[in-house]
């Protein structure tokens, strides 16, 4: 079995935001079938409500919407909330997808999709998420002055809180495991993102991005987060 394609949890509440109504029918049956709970909603004012409601552990939103968009809808939804969000975009459209990704989308599937590869995505964001609830909560890594807590998902840098989406802190996890040492796109993108690295996927780039302005520099200029050519990146020491 595709590691990929673990069970859902029964806990898992996925709300699918698209205004395809047939699509959302097809995509509602088979995750049911696959153990998820599902809502629908359909554009993106809805969308943005289902989303801040807490009542879902993830939602899928659909770029193209009627009246709110998905780039709006996401940007919205970010605003609030650090809640799992997995776009769907048109296929080859990379600058929906890079824009979704730069304002906080943990992933995304290009349409049109399957919904097999759509529950697989779900289940490894899921995963990872559900992964670190079960770490003991007072266990922490620690790097420098930057400190994190698997068992919460938080991150501090010299003791003030870091916001971050669930990829950017399983991408910053991964590196601070790693500290030190340079750590492949391709392990990243299996670590964190639960998937191998698609052939052009910037992803890993983009959120890497994100994670980078969010911590800053040292006091001498360098930046926390090294690239390291031809070997991916590095959580630099002080």
């Amino acid at each position: 079995m595709n590691p990929m394609e673990t069970a859902a949890t029964p806990a898992s509440r996925v709300l699918l935001v698209d205004d395809d109504t047939e699509l959302l029918e097809l995509l509602r049956d088979y995750l049911e079938g696959d153990g998820f709970a599902v809502e629908c909603a359909y554009d993106g004012v809805s969308g943005v409500a289902g989303a801040l409601s807490g009542r879902h552990d993830i939602v899928v939103l659909d770029v193209m919407l009627p009246g709110l968009g998905g780039i709006q809808a996401l940007s919205r939804i970010r605003a609030e909330s650090l809640l799992p969000v997995l776009m769907l975009t048109a296929r080859g459209d990379d600058t929906d997808r890079i824009v979704g990704l730069e304002l906080g989308a943990d992933d995304y599937v290009p349409k049109p999709c399957t919904p097999r590869e759509l529950s697989a995505r779900l289940k490894a964001i899921l995963k990872r998420v559900d992964a670190s609830a079960r770490t003991d909560a007072a266990r922490q890594l620690v790097a420098g002055d930057l400190c994190l807590r698997p068992g919460r998902r938080s991150a501090e840098l010299g003791g003030v809180a870091l916001e971050l989406t669930s990829t950017e802190y399983s991408l910053l996890e991964t590196l601070v495991r790693h500290a030190g040492r340079p750590v492949s796109k391709q392990t990243l993108s299996e670590e964190a993102l639960g998937r191998p690295l698609a052939r052009f996927d910037r992803s890993i780039d983009v959120h890497i991005s994100r994670i980078r302005q969010k911590l800053g520099h040292f006091a001498d200029g360098r930046a926390r987060i090294q690239t390291v050519i031809r070997r991916g990146y590095q959580l630099a020491d002080e």
